[in-house]
């Protein structure tokens, strides 16, 4: 009997130990799924962040994490005083789940705040907003409304592109389309562009993006106009959080890190040029591989791509370039600035290139060294287009202005008006076509950017072909 007893007693113990494992490992797991409150990321020292693999949002540049996303997140992080850890996914299908089971605390991938996803979540204030694009490939029929559609139309699943359509069809009936996890929306631009469907719907920051590097992607129309977009945190989530959030995006818009982040991001790509980005990748694969050593060579110490973009924008790559305005070659120099940079003939493609970058890098040491990259460099481009002296009135113009005069941001505002007498009458240099310079950092911008891409994008290869040197005098 007492062995019958002690047996009892054994597997008695045995299942209470078991149950308080189960209840332990439950509760561990039930603990992770919570979602986390701000007390909890600051004492775990870690805000985890939900994204998208994409341009818009993150991706992994030359030199390290980028995207506009990335660097507001990490902007949040820092003024929190903990480390970003970025959680990205593929698809949303992939993305909601993780804020739904607490594996991220927020979700920051350029989400539109829509009548659906706010029955099911909390957002930040809004810091952009965003319009729907219906997209074709160049040469098919233009539909202009929304009755003259038809055609095979594809979205992804459980975007507000999807969610837009449902609400459409309630007034046109015979609107229809699928839906995709296997494509995300970028992805999608690349398969209208391969004719495997014939529309697609675009945000218009992905959209002005990809049209530098996809130039047949037409717009058709506006499919939604501007709706705002926000980060997304779970409805279980703690107030304190999102008090957080307001406070820090009341900031951001109040000390420009938005406006700097648009600017950075967006602010070179916002007007769309197709002839002009076509010609620049047909230049790419038929003009460059001749001269790409030479850049190679000149530009080590800035990205020989930024090198090349500088001169593409100058001469078109072209070494015996002219300019009513006397400079010539392919980094288009002044006689008085090639004689400085020991260029003894502007005609010849590898001496201006090298006087080029030479100058380059001797304006961009001239700016004071407060002012950080990338504004450093757009700085030092524009001085290279208008001459540091305007430069320095241009930040003048800014500073009485209200506005900083060592953010890029602000100083292209002011740029322009050295064209009106009442601003250049007060400045040490006086009149400039101070519109020009803008237009000339946003150009090599875009340009950059384009190289960049066309060098990941193993359908264009860029090879170095060798360089036949030219032997010209330079005549003026």
């Amino acid at each position: 009997m007492k062995k019958i007893l002690y047996k009892f007693k054994n597997i008695a113990t045995s299942l209470t130990s078991l149950l308080f494992v189960t209840i332990f490992l439950l509760t561990a797991c039930s603990s992770d799924n919570e979602p986390t409150n701000l007390q909890q990321i600051v004492k775990r020292g870690t805000l985890k962040v939900g994204t998208l693999f994409g341009p818009n949002s993150y991706y992994l540049g030359a030199t390290g994490p980028r995207g506009f996303e990335y660097e507001l997140a990490k902007a949040y992080a820092e003024s929190l005083g903990v480390e970003l850890e970025i959680v990205p996914s593929y698809t949303l299908n992939e993305l909601f789940p993780k804020i739904d089971n607490g594996e991220v605390d927020i979700l920051a991938a350029g989400l539109s705040v829509t009548p659906e996803r706010l029955t099911k979540y909390r957002f930040t204030p809004s810091y952009s907003s965003i319009s729907q694009k219906l997209v074709f490939k160049q040469g098919r029929e233009w539909p202009r409304k929304i009755e003259d559609f038809s055609g095979s139309l594809k979205v992804a699943e459980h975007s507000s592109h999807a969610e837009n359509l449902l609400a459409l069809k309630a007034k046109h009936p015979n609107l229809s389309w699928t839906v995709t996890d296997e494509f995300d929306a970028d992805e999608l631009l690349l398969e209208v562009l391969e004719e495997r469907i014939d529309f697609t719907i675009a945000d218009s920051n992905t959209l002005a993006i990809n049209r530098r590097y996809y130039p047949e992607i037409s717009v058709a129309f506006t499919i939604q106009q501007p709706k705002p977009i926000a980060w997304m945190l779970s409805k279980k989530g703690d107030d304190a959080l999102l008090a957080s959030l307001v406070e820090f995006f009341g900031e951001a818009h109040h000390d420009g890190t938005i406006l700097t982040l648009e600017d950075k991001y967006y602010g070179h790509i916002q007007e769309f040029n197709y002839v002009d980005t076509r010609t620049f990748i047909k230049a790419v694969e038929t003009k460059l591989p001749k001269y790409r050593p030479l850049f190679e060579r000149h530009g080590v110490d800035m990205d020989w791509r930024f090198l090349a973009a500088i001169s593409y924008q100058e001469s078109h790559w072209e070494p015996h370039a002219r300019s009513y305005t006397g400079v010539r070659g392919m980094m288009m120099l002044t006689l008085p600035t090639a004689k400085q940079m020991g260029v003894k003939s502007r005609l010849d493609a590898e001496q201006s290139i090298k006087g080029g970058a030479k100058y380059f890098l001797q304006l961009i040491n001239r700016i004071p060294a407060r002012i950080k990259n990338p504004d450093r460099k757009w700085f030092a481009l524009a001085a290279y287009n208008v001459g540091w002296g305007h430069m320095e009135d241009a930040r003048v113009i800014t500073e009485r202005r209200g506005g900083d005069p060592d953010r890029w941001v602000d100083v292209k505002e002011s740029l322009p008006l050295l064209k009106q007498r009442k601003y250049y009458k007060n400045t040490k240099y006086g009149y400039a076509r101070g519109d020009e310079p803008v237009r000339y950092v946003e150009n090599i911008r875009a340009y950059y950017d384009t190289l960049l891409f066309l060098e990941k994008d193993k359908s264009i290869e860029i090879e170095a072909e060798p360089v036949v040197e030219e032997s010209s005098a330079d005549v003026n």
